[in-house]
């Protein structure tokens, strides 16, 4: 049988492993869902089918669970499926958990070495015509978009040399070009990173490697109209450490932080390195070139905001000490040098989003999530600690912002925007909000240029639903 979880802040109160598949047809909506939004919101969550076979392992370890919601007619159904990996039918096979430690195959039973490990539970992404499952550690999984089943790993028609490949591809609504990355490319705790693109019938078009300064956890990048900016924060990993059976992260502080910036049609030869200080950036809101400046605006923090990287690097954690604030990074490319300005746009927070008009361009308006403690009791909810309990809507170059809260015993996952055909509209937000007092979850769906107003709809599920890590919205 089944053991019980870890009495863990990881597997305990809403992050509990949900393990349940279901189709649910024609959601009970409160209010009412415009008829002109019609295409499928697919969202990622790790939740573990077995308790962790070394009896603790983190959040982020979970096997992926691909969920979706589709919008037709004013109606709106549900669906959740497991991603079935290597990993999960080992387990599912043996009926318990075969890995050890997270990201960490020496850590692993016998049965699986040498076996793929990659949980696909971080960000589904739709590109050439196929909805791909990520996680950085590995290579996509490729899913069906309608019935959401697994069709397996996807390398490019086995062109794809990189082992792995970046949860976090950009892609460019102008030339349909998906430009990606994969870090650790040539196995663990190596330095090479492999920079890729895929045309916009899904082609992998180029891959071209570099070697990192160090091996960094690099979980998200950016791309303008004329550059790529690649990011070393000092989340590093060690081969001997993780072959000792250690953690394959730890925060460094003492190390610095590199940016690499290459053209976008350029080489990897071409890259020009900026530095600062160690800080942590695990998500970029979006960028854009004006000239000879490439402009980054980044959900920055002064350390490492998961507390079980800290606990593992043998440093004390205090959330009070990240310091969080969206910050614009401005690189000067005419000037010589290594250093770059940065200027506070807003508050700290982190699952930005823009509207796709505006990716790779200059964004007028952007959207994103923060902590406000003042709003009462702050709930576990994710792998990070306190959920989101504020959802912004900020005019970067003025400062302007106004904001959307459920109130005190509600938390939230990353909003997608949705693009609207009437003239002058600036489109939608969705999001998940999570009860914690009557543990329940739901679909709020708001007008973006007036989140403030409250939602214009929420679509109710019957149940809880483990914290998500990303979602993307798809048109019909």
């Amino acid at each position: 049988m089944t053991g019980p979880f870890p009495n863990h802040p990881d597997f305990t109160g809403y992050n509990e492993p949900v393990r349940m598949e279901c189709d649910i047809y024609d959601l009970v909506i409160e209010g009412e869902v415009p008829r002109e939004i019609s295409g499928s919101w697919y969202r990622s969550v790790p939740d573990p089918q077995y308790p962790p076979m070394l009896g603790y392992d983190t959040f982020l370890s979970g096997d992926g669970m691909v969920s979706l919601f589709r919008f037709e007619d004013g109606h709106v159904d549900f669906k959740m499926r497991y991603v079935m990996t290597e990993r999960l039918l080992d387990t599912r096979a043996a009926r318990r958990s075969l890995h050890g430690r997270y990201r960490n195959p020496f850590t692993d039973d016998p049965s699986v070495r040498g076996h793929r490990r990659g949980a696909a539970n971080t960000t589904p992404v739709w590109h050439g015509g196929r909805l791909l499952a990520l996680k950085e550690d590995s290579r996509a999984m490729e899913i069906d978009p309608v019935t959401l089943e697994t069709r397996g790993e996807f390398d490019y028609g086995g062109k794809l040399r990189s082992q792995t490949m970046t949860a976090h591809p950009r892609w460019d609504p102008e030339t349909g070009e998906l430009y990606f990355f994969g870090y650790e490319a040539s196995g663990l705790a190596t330095r090479d990173v492999a920079v890729c693109k895929a045309d916009a019938d899904g082609q992998l078009v180029r891959e071209e490697w570099f070697k990192g300064p160090y091996c960094a956890l690099m979980h998200d990048f950016a791309v303008t109209k004329e550059h790529i900016v690649l990011p070393f924060m000092p989340i590093t990993a060690d081969l001997k450490r993780i072959e000792a059976g250690g953690p394959h992260w730890i925060w460094e502080p003492e190390r610095e932080s590199c940016i690499g910036i290459m053209p976008r049609d350029g080489s990897v030869e071409d890259i020009r390195w900026f530095r600062r200080p160690s800080c942590s950036v695990f998500h970029f809101m979006n960028a854009f070139t004006d000239g000879n400046k490439v402009v980054v605006d980044a959900c920055y923090s002064k350390v490492n905001p998961f507390p079980f990287i800290t606990e593992e690097s043998k440093l004390p954690y205090d959330p009070r000490e990240l310091e969080g604030a969206l910050t614009r990074w401005t690189f000067d490319l005419s000037k010589p040098g290594e250093t770059f300005d940065e200027d506070r746009v807003g508050p700290g927070g982190d699952m930005p989003r823009v509207a796709d008009r505006y990716l790779m361009k200059e964004h007028e308006i952007a959207y994103y999530a923060i902590v406000d403690p003042t709003l009462g009791p702050l709930y576990v909810h994710g792998p990070v600690g306190a959920g989101f309990n504020t959802l912004v809507r900020i005019e970067p170059g003025n400062g302007r912002t106004t904001t959307f809260t459920m109130g005190p015993t509600h938390a939230f996952s990353e909003p997608i925007h949705i693009a609207s055909k009437l003239p002058g509209h600036e489109g939608y937000l969705a999001l998940v909000v999570d009860d914690h007092e009557r543990y329940l979850s739901e679909a709020v769906l708001l007008e973006a240029e007036r989140i403030d107003k409250g939602p214009i709809a929420r679509i109710k599920l019957p149940m809880r639903l483990r914290p998500q890590v990303h979602g993307n919205w798809v048109a019909a």
